[in-house]
């Protein structure tokens, strides 16, 4: 039988060329697979995820961005179905740090002949993420750029930098009280409460880079509440990959973290998609839950 390949059309190098799907095919069988190659809209792929994941097939390919591979993800954690990715959003963090190359060509002789590694993935109230999840500045800041897309037509890294500027402007810290573990608790205010699925570097070196995905941990930082002129150096630090040990902590050790808060909803981000959930958040590392392929 055909290995499913699934293609999100509507983002990444798709939606700017249309002959990539055709390329994706070729690269495959050029690769030695006998492929069924579907390009879909972004809701549709989430469907065919989950439908070929009930089905138990022994490899699904998806190609997309982050929030595409997520989506394949949240579908297929818990089974036996292999992931082959095909990297073709715009930053691909998730396959990059599996070493995944974004070459076309080397990405589909990978998934031909690479390993089944077993990573971890996390969770928000039962929703998946593969790289990050933040509460305060950033969910914010999507909200307006996304606007601004489609309000005034701007380009996504012109209306990033108005959203983040007025952003910072206006924002007012979160009032959060955090359990790790269900053993430790603490009240905290914070312009930003980040949670990443094992642990990032910030160091000038890679900054936003994981070494590893089957840590068994989440990754939490909350920004030090500051004066709205060091939060904006803050930001701008944490942006370049320069943060200074005074404007972050780092909790140790977290394989589960409750977020309750004086309000009746927040904003979320989760692998960079935007939504309003009821407090509290119980974020939770699965660990091996996804199969992989990779180098």
């Amino acid at each position: 039988m055909a290995v499913s390949v699934l293609l999100n059309r509507d983002g990444g190098a798709l939606a700017a060329d249309p002959t990539l799907g055709d390329r994706v095919g070729e690269a495959l069988k050029s690769a030695g697979l006998d492929v069924d190659v579907e390009l879909l809209s972004g809701g549709d792929c989430a469907v065919r995820c989950r439908a070929i994941a009930e089905r138990k097939d022994p490899l699904l390919i998806v190609g997309g961005g982050d929030g595409t591979i997520s989506a394949a993800a949240s579908a297929l954690a818990g089974t036996d179905t292999l992931l082959g990715i095909l990297p073709l959003g715009t930053l691909n963090h998730f396959a990059r740090d599996l070493g995944i190359p974004t070459d076309l060509d080397k990405a589909a002789k990978l998934i031909a002949s690479g390993n089944d590694r077993r990573v971890d993935i996390g969770e928000m109230n039962k929703r998946v993420f593969i790289n990050n999840s933040a509460i305060g500045l950033y969910p914010l800041m999507v909200i307006d750029r996304d606007v601004q897309r489609k309000r005034l037509g701007r380009s996504k890294r012109l209306a990033m930098i108005v959203a983040s500027l007025r952003t910072l402007v206006r924002f007012n810290h979160h009032r959060l009280t955090l359990t790790v573990n269900k053993e430790r608790t603490g009240r905290v205010d914070t312009p930003l409460l980040f949670v990443g699925n094992n642990e990032y570097r910030i160091d000038i070196a890679a900054p936003g880079q994981r070494e590893r995905l089957d840590g068994g941990e989440l990754c939490v930082f909350v920004m030090r509440k500051k004066t709205r002129r060091s939060m904006i150096a803050a930001s701008i630090r944490a942006f370049f990959g320069r943060s200074r040990p005074d404007d972050m902590v780092r909790l140790e050790q977290v394989e589960q973290l409750s977020v309750s808060a004086p309000r009746s909803e927040l904003a979320v981000s989760l692998d960079g998609e935007v939504l309003r959930a009821e407090p509290p958040l119980v974020y939770k590392v699965r660990k091996k839950a996804l199969h992989v392929i990779a180098p």
